[in-house]
């Protein structure tokens, strides 16, 4: 159970959409909310008038070109009134941080990442601290088949390659001076996975960790001069453009 948990009933059924229309859709929903408080918390008045001596300072400041000094002592002002526009912006941002980033944890656990089919070969990593010594074994459950060497000599990082059969959790165990350390993994055919991360305190085993392939929300063929923007990139690149579609519409200052 992770803290963002409580979310999936009612953002989950968007992943049944597929990850793009996900991302579309909770882009939407956020950039209007944040939008409709914006527009009631703030001095709309004030905002605009800010707004509107922003842009005749910049008017001055091109036409001052020919004298710096002056060019400066307003600049100078329109800093100040600058740093008025972010003092009262900084209200609603306040308001909206805390659901923002429980839905950004969400959209993180689910869009962020492909999920293991079942037969498909994925791979798990032990990371150690750099003192670690001897030998570590991968012990699979009885649904999974080991492709690499179960046992092998520590490096700093171990990798083992595996292939799981059947769906639902896998609990998958590295043996390390006679303790075993658990990590779960989910085969699913749904926009679902475990944890990426399990970290350990007092052990010389630090990290065991889920290798997981990024999810491209927009197929794996399309890319935007080799980028293939993932979740966080479609988001800011949505947000934005209906930011300024809806504080146009909304006479948002």
């Amino acid at each position: 159970m992770t803290w963002y948990d409580f979310l999936n009933p009612v953002f989950g059924p968007l992943l049944q959409l597929g990850p793009f229309w996900a991302i579309s859709i909770l882009s939407l929903v956020i950039t209007l909310v944040m939008t409709v408080i914006y527009k009631f918390v703030t001095d709309q008045k004030l905002m605009k008038s800010l707004k509107d001596e922003q842009k005749e300072y910049q008017k001055e400041i091109k036409s001052l070109k020919d004298s710096p000094k002056e060019m400066m002592k307003v600049q100078k002002e329109m800093m100040k009134k600058n740093m008025e526009y972010m003092k009262h912006s900084l209200k609603p941002t306040l308001i909206t941080m805390i659901p923002i980033l429980l839905i950004f944890g969400w959209m993180a656990a689910n869009l962020a990442f492909e999920p293991i089919y079942p037969n498909e070969t994925y791979s798990i990593t032990a990371l150690f601290d750099e003192k670690a010594n001897g030998q570590v074994t991968l012990i699979p459950d009885n649904a999974t088949k080991v492709i690499s060497d179960p046992t092998q000599t520590i490096k700093e990082k171990v990798i083992w390659k595996l292939k799981s059969s059947s769906l639902g959790n896998h609990v998958i165990g590295v043996r390390y001076n006679n303790q075993t350390y658990n990590k779960k993994v989910l085969i699913s055919t749904d926009l679902k996975t475990e944890e990426e991360i399990a970290t350990f305190d007092h052990s010389d085993l630090k990290q065991i960790k889920i290798d997981y392939k990024d999810l491209k929300p927009l197929g794996p063929n399309f890319s935007i001069f080799g980028w293939h923007p993932g979740w966080l990139g479609i988001y800011i690149v949505l947000s934005i453009v209906l930011s300024m579609i809806l504080r146009k519409l909304m006479k948002v200052y």
